[in-house]
């Protein structure tokens, strides 16, 4: 008797008892063993919260808290909300610049004024006991020594929930905002951020987890025979260590990587923990599950080792018909400045000037980001868009989104699961709070009836949620050694 089992597999395996194709049981028990393991698996769920809303027509939804985005105290209740529903983490995503729109599209945002990532997860995580705190950091604008001492600072504080999503920056007016009169080579930014990974990961590793012994008897505060000196001199970045902060409660914070361009692919398989996508079907979605694992196979890593959480716009309703019915009014109030704007600044180029009726143009190439601009082309030549219909898409939210009942988000979910599309999703909410407090009230309890996801954390620190080893120090193996005996 099969024990177990999502509705997917049951479906799938019922589908082939009915076509009589068990006769040489292979299929059968293929399917049985398939069910067996998805019944092990668990979605893991972090909550895009930098902006609050992706969507530029989220503040004037009604209900819906204008100012969230920049409101302390209703972010610490989005937290709290979040933890008590079990959430792995929190995820702040970062802009160095006031979005490269026009003013008449930037007048419209209600992510104009952002807090700081770094001051507010260390607000946060004295409000928290928990959820995972993700920051971004960029590796093009900031230093190895800065990153490094800012995140082992936050894992500390929040006893081991920190993660660092490693960004090259798309934005190009960032460049404008550090001494540079334009941005850097693409290509260039990730050669940088490959070797700014290593820097920062050395730095967390300056001590043995065993190095303060603190003896006051002796006076001895700690031993230096357990610091390491990093001394790194290479073709990007100079740094002598060691860092001034004890190696960070989980090794090094969970590294989190969300490019999709080839050199970001690269990258993540590389140095990711955690990978951040943007894939919109399931068929896009599976096959970035698989070239992932398959680069970190040829890098000698497991692929059991990343967890991949694509971006996922949800909208819940009391029936499939009312949840959409709420998506298009959101939808409408995206004014055309602002999803122009979004557009423009999407592509790295300004389409302004074109008749909103007629195609896009020949897009020529810039150095702010390739994946998304690439989507959206794709999308604009294979579904014959407009560039008013690209504008509503890109000023609301043209990825992966599901929209329906709590048991038709869940089924979608549950699909991604089973068939390797995902291990789970980085939820983003229509509006706040009403947008929040429907997946957490209404979602998350039919995900964990299925057994889909966690009723309890199990452990206390970010890596623990998800599943993750704590890494060696690549200086002091053998502290790792004492520190679990």
């Amino acid at each position: 008797m099969l024990i177990g089992g999502s509705k997917v597999q049951i479906a799938r395996l019922s589908e082939v008892l009915r076509s009589g194709a068990c006769g040489a049981r292979l299929i059968c028990v293929k399917l049985a063993t398939e069910m067996a393991m998805a019944a092990t698996r668990q979605l893991h769920l972090g909550a895009f919260m930098r902006p609050v809303s992706i969507h530029t027509g989220a503040w004037r939804y009604p209900g819906a808290l204008p100012d969230a985005n920049f409101n302390f105290a209703a972010i610490r209740r989005y937290i709290e909300r979040l933890e008590a529903a079990k959430f792995d983490a929190f995820f702040m995503a970062d802009h160095l610049a006031v979005l490269n729109m026009p003013v008449d599209a930037l007048k419209r945002s209600h992510t104009v004024t952002s807090f700081e990532p770094f001051t507010l997860l260390s607000a946060l995580a004295g409000a928290t006991t928990r959820i995972g705190l993700v920051a971004t950091a960029s590796t093009t604008f900031d230093e190895p020594y800065h990153i490094a001492r800012r995140f082992a600072s936050l894992d500390h504080i929040s006893e081991g929930r920190a993660g660092w999503n490693i960004v090259t920056t798309a934005n190009p007016d960032a460049a404008l905002n550090f001494g540079y009169d334009s941005h850097l080579d693409h290509d260039a930014r990730y050669v940088r951020a490959r070797e700014f990974y290593d820097v920062v990961t050395g730095l967390w590793d300056s001590f043995a987890d065993d190095a303060f012994i603190r003896d006051v008897d002796n006076g001895l505060y700690f031993d230096p025979a357990r610091m390491h000196v990093l001394d790194h001199k290479g073709p990007e970045l100079k740094v002598r260590g060691p860092l001034n902060i004890a190696r960070p409660v989980q090794g090094w914070p969970v590294i989190v990587q969300a490019g999709a361009s080839d050199p970001g692919r690269q990258l993540a398989a590389e140095t990711a923990d955690v990978i951040f996508g943007a894939e919109s079907t399931l068929a896009a979605g599976k096959a970035f599950y698989a070239d992932i694992h398959d680069r970190m196979r040829w890098y000698g890593r497991d692929p059991s080792g990343i967890k991949i959480l694509p971006a996922a716009f949800v909208v819940v309703g009391d029936t499939d018909e009312e949840a959409r019915a709420r998506r298009a009014h959101l939808d409408s109030l995206v004014h055309y400045d602002s999803g122009i704007g979004s557009l423009s600044s999407q592509l790295g180029y300004d389409v302004s000037g074109f008749d909103p009726d007629g195609p896009l143009p020949e897009i020529p190439e810039t150095n702010a980001g390739r994946s998304g601009r690439e989507r959206i082309v794709e999308a604009a030549r294979a579904k014959n868009l407009t560039i008013r219909q690209l504008a509503a898409r890109a000023g609301s939210y043209a990825g992966l989104a599901f929209v329906g009942t709590p048991e038709t988000i869940a089924d979608g979910m549950e699909e991604w699961l089973v068939e390797r599309g995902s291990d789970g999703f980085n939820v983003m909410f229509p509006w706040l709070p009403g947008g929040l407090d429907d997946f957490v009230d209404r979602v998350v309890p039919e995900l964990q009836r299925r057994g889909l996801f966690r009723r309890e954390y199990e452990g206390t620190t970010l890596r623990e949620h998800l599943g993750l080893a704590r890494p060696a120090n690549r200086f002091f193996p053998a502290s790792d050694r004492l520190v679990a005996a």
